[in-house]
């Protein structure tokens, strides 16, 4: 039965067990993996009247979804200034400021921080779908990854455009970020100055990190994350019994098992 207050009624959607409830937020979830979908895409294209309207409405969505989610906090400071909350905030200026052409590009920087979503919209997913839990490493690794990249492809892109003449679009910036952290540095594509270098220095440090580390987790062997209730250890073996660190028995519970 639906709540009658305002408050209530929308913390039902937002937290209910119903299956309208789950629903609602399943409808969340694809809203959100569109609105990545198009940060990343629309990076690539020319600022038109379509992608500004764009720009509008998925702004408004998000105004709503975050005034909703404050709404509904029990603890509305804390949550005000939770990271993910200020960078939401952000990326709500950025999509609804008044911008033509590329005069603030910048702004398209500050909007890939919505890709901060993603860590949510795979919570969410794990939670739901067995896929998920049984491939976490390896979704969160490349997730780390992806936000990486185009973080750091938009910051290429809006420090070099307009004084670097072998960065004229995203995916020159593109290019130049992947072989940057993947060591390749075919040399076509430099970034000149101090800036750039630090630029440069920063994608090969931290982009050579992650992709090691979803290299890492591609070829060892899967582990079931269970915390064992007597020495805390969190990863084990999928057939596991008992905890290879203290011994204590596991009591997992396994895909098809009663």
């Amino acid at each position: 039965m639906r709540p009658s207050g305002l408050v209530d009624r929308i913390r039902w959607y937002y937290e209910g067990s119903s299956d309208e409830a789950q629903r609602f937020r399943y409808v969340l979830l694809g809203v959100d993996v569109a609105t990545i979908l198009f940060i990343v895409v629309s990076s690539f294209l020319p600022r038109t009247i379509f992608v500004e309207i764009a720009d509008e409405i998925i702004g408004l969505f998000v105004l709503a979804d975050f005034a909703a989610r404050l709404l509904i906090s029990r603890e509305r400071l804390a949550t005000l200034l939770r990271p993910t909350s200020i960078a939401d905030i952000v990326v709500i200026l950025s999509f609804l400021a008044p911008v033509v052409g590329e005069g603030l590009g910048f702004l398209r920087v500050v909007r890939t921080l919505r890709l901060l979503r993603a860590y949510r919209t795979i919570a969410r997913l794990r939670r739901d779908f067995p896929f998920f839990r049984r491939h976490e490493d390896v979704i969160i690794a490349a997730i780390h990854l992806f936000v990486f990249i185009f973080v750091m492809t938009g910051l290429v892109y809006e420090t070099q455009h307009y004084s670097n003449p072998t960065i004229g679009n995203y995916a020159d910036a593109l290019y130049f970020t992947v072989t940057t952290l993947t060591t390749t540095g075919f040399g076509d594509i430099t970034l000149p100055g101090t800036t750039g270098r630090l630029l440069s220095v920063t994608i090969m440090i931290f982009g050579v990190t992650l992709f090691l580390r979803l290299a890492q987790v591609l070829f060892r062997p899967n582990k079931i994350h269970y915390e064992c209730s007597k020495c805390g250890l969190m990863r084990h073996e999928p057939d596991a019994i008992h905890c290879k660190h203290c011994g204590a028995l596991l009591h997992i519970h396994r895909e098809g098992e009663g």
